[in-house]
């Protein structure tokens, strides 16, 4: 079994991060956590957005200097891209790559156009990828309650021949290194990621859920038990698997539920599931998704917006708005 090599707050030269300066582009939820990070690190840090951005105002509220990206650009030893997927080829010919010192960092928290060869960073830069493993406001909440989540590292190019360990300060301005960066490949982070999100956490999980709150209702059962035993309750299985895995979880449930676990799991997430899980994996390793989103995208993405207009008009929308509206609490984690 491959060991994955882990660095933590004792494994960092600090100063790398210190002596430079850093152009976060975009102010998304990512770009927001990555920005005042940095900030709250000591690190002198810039946001670059386009001149027409509605994320101007909230970026200066928030006490972080804010510049075009052209001129973030130009005056920055790291450029680090968190603009959407998307954007980001567009981003990167126009504004980022005519404009990057020599010598300077290319940095991105997701390795898809790198894998896919939308861009095609310059031999003399170094380019990393530091990928947070959470959603942007997990990265900022923990780091302000003084701890941090994991990310992974990869190299892409190292010109400087000190690359991954100016990645690694940077992560650990991010707040990284007080949980852990692994060190993994673009390809690996990208296809893995892809995956995920298409099988289990976006696709596969709400196709299940839907289907699962379908089935209920169509047999008569009350929309609402339907919404709480299909929907509301996964993430209480969710945080439970994270903190004690699969196997702890399955030991923390009732006999009934453990004993339909191993007896009906396997009929739902059977020989055709596991058979299109191949297929999909096939699909994000030949580039064959990567092509389909480019598609998409010039199209005016016609998939996204029918999907959109499905969800919101299916009933479990309707019926959560409604519960979550008796549970308040449900804000407080958001």
């Amino acid at each position: 079994m491959i060991r994955l090599t882990t660095l933590y707050e004792d494994d960092v030269d600090t100063s790398l991060i210190r002596q430079r300066r850093v152009a976060v582009l975009g102010f998304g939820a990512q770009g927001r956590a990555h920005a005042l990070n940095l900030h709250d690190s000591g690190v002198d840090v810039v946001v670059g957005l386009r001149a027409t951005s509605p994320s101007r105002a909230a970026c200066a509220a928030a006490g972080v200097a804010v510049l075009d990206i052209a001129a973030a650009v130009e005056t920055s030893d790291i450029v680090m891209m968190l603009v959407p997927d998307e954007a980001q080829a567009a981003v990167y010919a126009d504004a980022v790559a005519p404009r990057l010192r020599p010598g300077a960092m290319l940095a991105f928290a997701h390795g898809y156009n790198l894998h896919y060869g939308y861009i095609r960073p310059r031999d003399d830069l170094d380019t990393v990828m530091v990928a947070p493993l959470a959603i942007g406001d997990q990265v900022r909440r923990r780091f302000v309650a003084g701890g941090g989540v994991p990310a992974l590292l990869a190299l892409y190019h190292d010109a400087s021949g000190s690359a991954l360990a100016i990645a690694a300060a940077y992560g650990w301005a991010n707040g990284h290194a007080r949980a852990g960066m692994i060190e993994t490949t673009i390809e690996a982070e990208t296809e893995t990621d892809l995956f995920a999100e298409q099988v289990v956490l976006c696709g596969g999980l709400t196709h299940l859920i839907t289907a699962a709150y379908e089935t209920l209702t169509e047999a008569g059962y009350p929309d609402e038990l339907a919404y709480f035993s299909c929907l509301h309750e996964v993430t209480l299985i969710a945080e439970m698997m994270q903190k004690r895995g699969i196997a702890g979880m399955r030991e923390s449930i009732s006999s009934t539920a453990e004993f339909g676990d191993y007896t009906r799991g396997p009929r739902v997430i059977g020989a055709d599931s596991r058979a299109a899980m191949q297929e999909i994996l096939a699909e994000i390793r030949s580039g064959q998704f990567a092509r389909e989103l480019s598609a998409e995208v010039d199209a005016g993405m016609p998939t996204i917006t029918r999907g959109r207009k499905a969800a919101r008009r299916h009933d479990i929308e309707a019926v959560g708005k409604r519960l979550r509206a008796l549970m308040p609490w449900l804000d407080d984690d958001a």
